[in-house]
């Protein structure tokens, strides 16, 4: 694997190590190799491997214990890779299905921002498997394109759409995210998910604009705040 030129090594045993650990190859309370081990492996100083792990520990992914060693924290996963703020907390284990509720064309209805013309909506349900209860309401808008005729009739690219619109060549230049607690569900969305009106959830919305500054996308989510929280690298 090349490290990247602007990469120190430090970095670089933390960025394999956590690749390990997100794809579950190193799962929720494996231990790591011993120090030794990962000097000869990464053919480095105990002091960078060290430092590599400290950077694992900042993230959360692994406790180390003076004396025993370090083992992995992380029980979750990437719930949107494509954003990477969505994170699935202790109940990373649970058995998550997506539902699409919609891919639609529609006229274009969000207030803030308000651009002209129509949209690409696509509106989905992660739900646990076991139960089928929804744990995740999301609701996306992009500007209308007319090659998104065929995302109607054929769906998304596995399911996403960001490798949908990776697929075409889009990608965003910029973004915000705003995270902030829904005190209520309102009883249309619990019936979606088959939660009870009334329960608090966290909401989290995203927006992203291309190169020009314009619309490129926005997204709404509600999810279950016992299961869900947000991850974001500095």
């Amino acid at each position: 694997m090349k490290q990247s030129a602007a990469e120190s090594k430090s970095q670089r045993i933390a960025r394999v190590l956590e690749a390990e650990i997100r794809s579950g190859t190193l799962t929720d309370g494996a231990a790591l190799s011993s120090e030794n081990a990962l000097v000869e492996r990464f053919a480095v100083s105990r002091t960078t491997v060290r430092k590599g792990l400290g950077i694992l520990a900042a993230k959360g992914l692994i406790r180390t214990k003076v004396g025993i060693g370090s083992f992995v924290t992380y029980g979750g996963a990437v719930i949107d890779s494509g954003s990477g703020w969505s994170l699935s907390l202790a109940d990373g284990r649970a058995r998550l299905g997506t539902r699409i509720l919609r891919i639609a064309r529609l006229p274009m209805d969000l207030d803030d921002p308000a651009p002209q013309g129509e949209m690409l909506a696509v509106d989905r349900i992660r739900f646990r498997e076991e139960t089928g209860q929804g744990l995740t309401l999301e609701r996306a808008r992009v500007p209308w394109r007319d090659d998104y005729e065929a995302v109607l009739s054929e769906g998304l690219n596995g399911g996403s759409l960001s490798r949908t619109l990776a697929a075409r060549g889009l990608s965003p230049a910029t973004g915000e995210e705003w995270a902030n607690v829904l005190c209520a569900l309102p009883a249309g969305d619990a019936a979606l998910m088959g939660r009870r009106a009334g329960e608090p959830m966290l909401r989290l919305r995203r927006l992203t604009r291309d190169g020009h500054g314009g619309l490129f996308e926005y997204v709404e989510s509600v999810l279950d705040p016992e299961v869900f929280g947000l991850h974001m690298e500095f």
